[in-house]
C-alpha cells in the first residue's frame, strides 16, 4: 500500500497540471463519485493527507482517493494513449492541457469540503508525519491512548488514527534505525523512545518524498539476508487483525527501549 511519501510525490506531480485550471470534463466509474459535479469548477488544491489524496475545487466540493494496494494516479496530455486500459479508470478529470486518471483505486468519493472535519476517515486521522506543522508530542499522546497501550509498537504506529502516512516499509525501517523491538508493547516504551521512533519515521518519509523513493532499505523486504549492522539474519512476521508484515533484526532489536 502506498505510504505518505508516495502520496506526496503523486500530489507534487499532479499539482502543476491541475491547480488553477477549470475542469472541462469529469467522469467516474459506475458506482463511484458523482464526478460531473466538479465540471466547470477550478481546481484549488491537490494535497496528500496521510495516505489520502485530496482534490479541492472552488465550488466547495472535494474528491478523496485512497489507493490501497493497487491504485495509482497517471497524468497524460490530451489525446495521449493511456498506459492502462480505460476499464480500470476509476476517475478521470480533464483540464486544459492535461488529463488526470486514477486507476484501480477502491476509494473515490466526492463530498462537501466543509464536512471534512467530521468525515469518518479524514476527521479521525492522527498527525500527518509529512505535514509542516507535524506535532510529535500529539503523536506520542495518541500512541498512548488506552486502545493502543497493549498493542505492539509495530501495530500501533501504523494505526492512522495515531499518526498518519506511515505503513509497513517505514515502520520497519524506523524501528530498526532506533533499535526498538517491533513487538514491544506501547506501555513498555517510555516517551523518549516513542518520540525517537516517531521523529525517525518522519525523517525517513521526508527523505523518501524528496528523493523519489530511491532509498536503500535496511531491513524491509530483506528477510533471510544479513543485517547491515551486525550480520544476523533479518526476520519477518505477519501479525495483526489485518495481516501486516514486519521486518526486523532479532539481534539488534532485542531491547524494548
Amino acid at each position: 500500500m502506498p505510504e505518505g511519501d508516495t502520496l506526496h510525490r503523486t500530489a507534487d506531480g499532479l499539482r502543476p497540471h491541475l491547480v488553477g485550471r477549470m475542469v472541462t470534463a469529469a467522469r467516474a466509474r459506475a458506482g463511484g463519485a458523482q464526478a460531473e459535479r466538479v465540471v466547470g469548477s477550478t481546481v484549488e488544491a491537490v494535497e496528500a493527507v496521510g495516505k489520502n489524496l485530496l482534490l479541492r475545487f472552488d465550488n466547495g466540493l472535494e474528491i478523496r482517493t485512497h489507493l490501497r494496494m493497487n491504485g495509482s494516479w497517471h497524468r497524460y496530455r490530451p489525446g495521449e494513449p493511456w498506459r492502462r486500459p480505460a476499464s480500470r479508470a476509476r476517475l478521470v478529470l480533464e483540464v486544459p492541457g492535461a488529463v488526470a486518471v486514477c486507476f484501480d483505486a477502491p476509494v473515490v468519493e466526492l463530498f462537501e469540503a466543509r464536512s471534512e472535519a467530521i468525515h469518518p476517515t479524514l476527521g479521525r486521522l492522527g498527525p500527518d508525519l509529512l505535514a509542516p506543522d507535524f506535532d510529535p508530542a500529539e503523536a506520542v499522546q495518541r500512541l498512548r491512548a488506552d486502545t493502543r497501550l497493549e498493542a505492539p509498537i509495530a501495530e500501533a504506529i501504523v494505526d492512522q488514527r495515531a499518526l498518519s502516512g506511515i505503513g509497513n516499509i517505514w515502520k520497519s525501517e524506523a524501528l530498526f534505525a532506533e533499535s526498538v523491538a517491533p513487538f514491544a508493547l506501547v506501555r513498555e516504551l517510555d516517551d523518549a523512545t516513542l518520540t525517537r521512533v516517531v521523529q525517525r519515521a518522519r525523517e525517513l518519509l521526508l527523505r523518501s518524498a524528496a528523493r523519489s523513493g530511491r532509498q536503500r532499505h535496511q531491513v524491509y523486504g530483506r528477510a533471510g539476508r544479513p543485517c547491515p549492522r551486525c550480520g544476523s539474519l533479518i526476520a519477518s512476521r505477519q501479525h495483526g487483525e489485518l495481516p501486516r508484515t514486519t521486518y526486523w533484526c532479532p539481534s539488534c532489536q532485542v531491547t524494548n527501549a
